[in-house]
């Protein structure tokens, strides 16, 4: 009885003597999903978020990193990229136009990609083969309706080859990294891809991603057909192939706000054509924000206004959106809205995928995909990126040792 009271004495001790691998302390977590925003320490063990507490001791932890100053985040998601990088020229699907992720993500706080329709149903293995599996970026996927997904024209374009019960089944068989199906590059009158994309997405339930390259179909009609959780990128675009959401004179048009009450999500989908300061400004001030900061990513929009995710988020900063809302806006959100809510969020017992941020201060030009500018004072910056646990980026070497004064 006494060894067993002892026992019993002592079980705090062995709780508060746990090792982490990881400790980041001192940072300003923003953790939307589970309302955190505040000063707290967050231990990280085996790949997994362990604890968040604050004061977490540093005895408890083999490496710990100072995050005084910053923010500590849920690893951001991109739901817009083209990653289906390759060698065949002047083509996106399994070509030179589209990227590799590793190279660009974590140097952003990123550690999850969608793909945006790169691929179909006939080479998503070959996408999944050559890239997904090869990078350490969680890589997801929309799955186009077009067979052989961004190949350019013909073949991109040809209905006979816009099947949605192969696209279904596709979504279906890889349900861990296809997060739905997606419709672009149309340049008919015809309603039947668009269809046929939105029955793909009704049989493997999953939301369909509606790009603007439709000249031919009106985006009232688009938006018409659209279900709830179904989502629209390049939502602030001002471009000759689909009428802005905004008129004008500035007004969101009534439809607009109408399908964003039924539901339908708004991505920025920034790109190199995709996203102008005289909608997006506008459309804030009357209450059509994004619902994520997707970034079009690809080889041509990483070079113009576009630049990198937390670029994007950086013009909504000096834009007026609160660094909470951005936050929501680049994790929990988009997690939601691909329905992945095991991402986006640092609950414990969720993966580590985390981003350390700073706010830099100075003057600093935005540039949208028009060519016009916004000064701005602030500006994000990735500092570290943690995904599953481990340190993939370090800009200024928080995790790094410190070397001894040689003196």
């Amino acid at each position: 009885m006494k060894i067993l009271c002892l026992l019993l004495l002592l079980v705090p001790d062995i709780i508060l003597a746990q090792t982490y691998d990881l400790l980041i302390k001192n940072g300003h977590v923003i953790d939307p999903k589970n309302q955190i925003d505040s000063k707290m320490d967050v231990a990280i063990n085996d790949g997994k978020i362990a604890r968040i507490a604050a004061n977490i001791p540093s005895s408890q932890a083999k490496k710990e990193i100072d995050a005084t100053g910053l923010y500590v985040t849920p690893g951001l998601i991109d739901i817009h990229t083209h990653v289906f990088v390759g060698s065949k020229p002047a083509t996106f699907a399994d070509g030179f136009s589209s990227l590799s992720p590793d190279d660009f993500t974590f140097r952003s706080g990123v550690t999850t990609v969608v793909d945006a329709g790169t691929s179909g149903w006939r080479n998503f293995p070959v996408f999944k083969e050559q890239v997904i599996d090869q990078s350490k970026t969680r890589v997801l996927a929309f799955l186009n309706i077009a067979g052989s997904g961004m190949s350019g024209s013909p073949s991109e374009e040809d209905v006979n080859d816009m099947d949605s019960r192969m696209t279904s089944l596709t979504v279906k068989k890889y349900p861990d990294i296809i997060v739905g199906v997606q419709i672009g590059h149309y340049a008919g009158n015809e309603w039947t891809p668009f269809e046929r994309a939105l029955e793909a997405g009704r049989l493997s339930n999953t939301p369909l991603l509606v790009e603007c390259h439709l000249p031919q179909l009106s985006l009232e009609d688009q938006l018409s057909r659209m279900r709830p959780g179904d989502i629209l990128t390049h939502a602030f675009e001002k471009v000759s192939e689909r009428m802005p959401v905004t008129d004008d004179q500035g007004k969101v048009r009534p439809f607009v706000l109408e399908a964003q009450k039924r539901g339908i999500l708004f991505d920025v989908g920034h790109g190199g054509a995709g996203f102008w300061f005289s909608v997006a400004i506008t459309a804030m001030k009357q209450g059509l924000l994004p619902n994520s900061f997707g970034t079009d990513l690809h080889r041509f929009s990483m070079n113009s206004g576009m630049k990198s995710m937390l670029n994007v988020m950086s013009k909504y900063l000096n834009m007026g959106m609160s660094i909470e809302d951005i936050i929501l806006r680049a994790t929990w959100y988009p997690a939601k809205s691909i329905k992945r809510e095991d991402l986006g969020q640092l609950s414990e017992g969720a993966v580590a995928d985390v981003a350390i941020l700073s706010l830099q201060q100075g003057k600093f030009g935005f540039i949208d995909a028009g060519g016009n500018r916004l000064d701005g004072d602030r500006k994000l910056e990735a500092e570290l990126t943690i995904r599953a646990g481990k340190v993939v980026y370090d800009l200024n070497g928080l995790a790094a040792t410190k070397l001894k004064d040689a003196n």
